[in-house]
């Protein structure tokens, strides 16, 4: 019996988690496993908020060849071009094509700060590592001002079309405690300027509640539902007609698909329109976890939950058994504020949105060491070829909750 050929592009959370979640669900013999990515490792992103202040980037980067080389994964290092999906081919800028029986599309969102006017020029995009260094030095700038006695204004913006806005609330807690430990807080005025209608709004109102009073508690000015229409180098104009001057703006970019495909349904934005198990609309042979499909919460516990339900979905086409593990979308993770960690579990429906009333929101110390031991134990799972989550359960996050909880 031929072993059937499943190609996995992308090489983030959603594209690693289903090729390790498939050599663990499908005998070796069945499987002929390719996995095709731009770049030779994988980032753990969610650790990018610690970079302004000191955090090391080099833990956060996975060498890709060892961990796939383990399971006799075939590694392709090319920039895909094209899908042609009644052939069942992969188009790439190498020379030979990639033939595939399943195919999983795990490529990803990517910025696009030209969707605001003025966003690309001028201000300090949280996307990239580059990105984030560099936002460190402006921070010790504002606090050798402020230290100076110059006051200071730094101002965050989460304009609309942005897939996921918890780094920005990090990174505005991080700064906020980050000055206070160099006595220069008092100097710094610091605003928060979301188009969301609430706090978080993604992930419920628990969010909102709990965001909302931390602002208030750290004398951050916090604005929901108000929508940035252009960025300028010293003043920043919203759609209300209001206008607030500077001294540094700080703005997570609007996302759209890293990639599109041209004859695949997709939104006006790019992302893949999937069914509730992942695979496309009309293609019964493609799938889509993470961030390239529709699904509008973006957020990498979602990617990982969405790509094991997807590796079952494709291990029971191969063995012939019924699927053992749905896509239950639950957004479970933790924000940072360096004296404490958030943690955020929102059940979610197939749409989406929250469930009422089922969303929990926890604060403290412990959740910020939960956080780090995650950091720790998922680079280190996929460096060794192993999936994040096991066959059972959410893993590392979701046994600290309930210890905690104890």
């Amino acid at each position: 019996m031929l072993a059937d050929r499943v190609v996995v592009l992308g090489g983030g959370f959603a594209a690693l988690e289903t090729a390790f979640q498939l050599t663990a669900m499908v005998d070796p013999n069945r499987l002929h496993l390719t996995v095709v990515s731009d770049r030779d490792h994988f980032l753990y992103r969610p650790g990018l908020v610690g970079l302004p202040f000191g955090a090391a980037e080099a833990p956060l980067h996975v060498p890709l060849s060892m961990a796939l080389d383990r399971w006799n994964i075939t590694r392709r290092l090319a920039c895909v071009e094209n899908v042609d999906t009644e052939r069942r081919i992969v188009h790439t800028n190498r020379v030979m094509p990639i033939h595939y029986d399943h195919l999983v599309i795990a490529t990803g969102a990517q910025a696009h700060p030209h969707g605001v006017p003025g966003l690309a020029e001028h201000a300090a995009q949280i996307s990239s590592p580059g990105q984030l260094h560099r936002l460190g030095e402006r921070f010790q700038w504002v606090a050798h001002n402020a230290g100076h006695g110059r006051p200071q204004h730094v101002l965050f913006v989460v304009p609309p079309g942005t897939v996921w806005p918890g780094p920005a609330y990090e990174i505005a807690l991080m700064f906020d405690t980050w000055l206070r430990r160099r006595t220069v807080r008092h100097q710094v005025r610091i605003t928060f300027a979301t188009a969301e209608r609430a706090f978080g709004e993604q992930l419920g109102a628990g969010l909102h509640r709990i965001l909302a009073d931390e602002f208030a508690t750290r004398g951050i000015t916090g604005e929901t539902d108000l929508p940035v229409t252009e960025i300028a180098e010293v003043h920043t104009c919203f759609d209300d007609g209001s206008k607030l001057h500077h001294d540094l703006v700080v703005a997570l970019p609007p996302h759209a698909a890293a990639l599109w495909h041209d004859g695949l349904p997709a939104d006006d934005r790019g992302f893949l329109t999937c069914r509730p198990d992942r695979s496309l609309v009309g293609r019964d042979d493609v799938f889509a976890p993470g961030d390239a499909g529709d699904f509008p919460v973006k957020q990498s516990f979602l990617a990982v939950t969405q790509a094991r339900a997807v590796a079952a979905a494709v291990a029971a086409r191969i063995t012939g058994r019924p699927v053992d593990t749905g896509f239950e979308p639950t957004a479970l993770c933790v924000l940072d504020t360096v004296d404490k960690g958030i943690l955020v579990e929102a059940p979610l429906t197939a749409e989406g949105l929250v469930r009422v009333d089922h969303d929990r929101v926890l604060s403290g110390p412990a959740w910020r060491a939960a956080k780090y031991a995650l950091a720790r134990y998922v680079p280190m799972r996929y460096r060794h070829g192993k999936p994040a989550l096991p066959r059972a359960g959410h893993g590392l996050l979701t046994a600290a909750r309930h210890f905690l909880e104890r």
